[in-house]
């Protein structure tokens, strides 16, 4: 209205803006509201703030500019997570198909424990040699730690090498197990244990794919250093 004065007073106002949600903290407060319905709600939040803004000072077309293309980029980082969570599973059943080949294959993992064959009575390891080593042998460990038997390898040039064991001597019960020593003059060569065992069978685990052994254990394909 206007004063006996001619001076302008405001009398007409809008809700107050300190009880209004804005559109961005409504879009923040869920973050896996589906896309859709969250625009919606920006849409229906932005008409209801210009409905009751004041008609004395209106609200900034750059600042409702810049409203809208931060929903707009909220709804593309939600369509993006959901494109990406989709790809992410499509790929973890691709792994478990393509490691489904494994599956009756012996591999070579980290470890000491020997697991004979049961057809052959043989069992068989591996390790890694970091280096040269002119004296090499392989101690039979039994459950408590004891030498059963030993394999004298020689000379060996640095890398990876093999071994087996007839396991038909030992009558005990309980898990074998092996260790290197391994050196050059007097000094040790460091080594690197590999254990021998059959994949049964494969599957996914929070999307990785994971390996179950002979022996019960199970493994990343990450942790296989070689497929024989």
């Amino acid at each position: 209205m206007i004063s006996a004065t001619g001076n302008a007073t405001n009398t007409l106002t809008g809700p107050s803006n300190s009880s209004a949600t804005t559109p961005s903290a409504a879009a923040n407060s869920d973050t896996t509201t589906d896309p859709a319905a969250m625009q919606d709600r920006f849409l229906k939040l932005l008409v209801a703030q210009i409905h009751n803004q004041d008609p004395m000072n209106p609200m900034d077309n750059a600042q409702m500019t810049s409203q809208m293309a931060q929903i707009n980029t909220v709804n593309g980082i939600q369509q993006l997570n959901q494109t990406l969570t989709g790809m992410a599973a499509q790929f973890s059943a691709m792994q478990v198909l393509q490691g489904s080949s494994m599956v009756g294959q012996d591999v070579l993992t980290a470890g000491t424990t020997l697991t004979p064959n049961a057809s052959t009575g043989l069992a068989s390891a591996a390790f890694d040699l970091a280096g040269a080593a002119d004296n090499v042998s392989v101690d039979i460990l039994s459950p408590s730690g004891q030498v059963l038997d030993s394999v004298n390898m020689g000379t060996q040039a640095a890398g990876r090498h093999s071994f087996d064991w007839n396991t038909s001597s030992y009558q005990g019960a309980g898990k074998l197990s092996y260790r290197v020593n391994a050196t050059l003059g007097q000094k040790p060569v460091a080594s690197t244990t590999l254990v021998r065992e059959k994949v049964v069978s494969v599957g996914a685990v929070n999307g990785a794919l994971s390996i179950q052994l002979q022996s019960g254990r199970a493994v990343s394909y990450s942790d296989v250093a070689a497929i024989l």
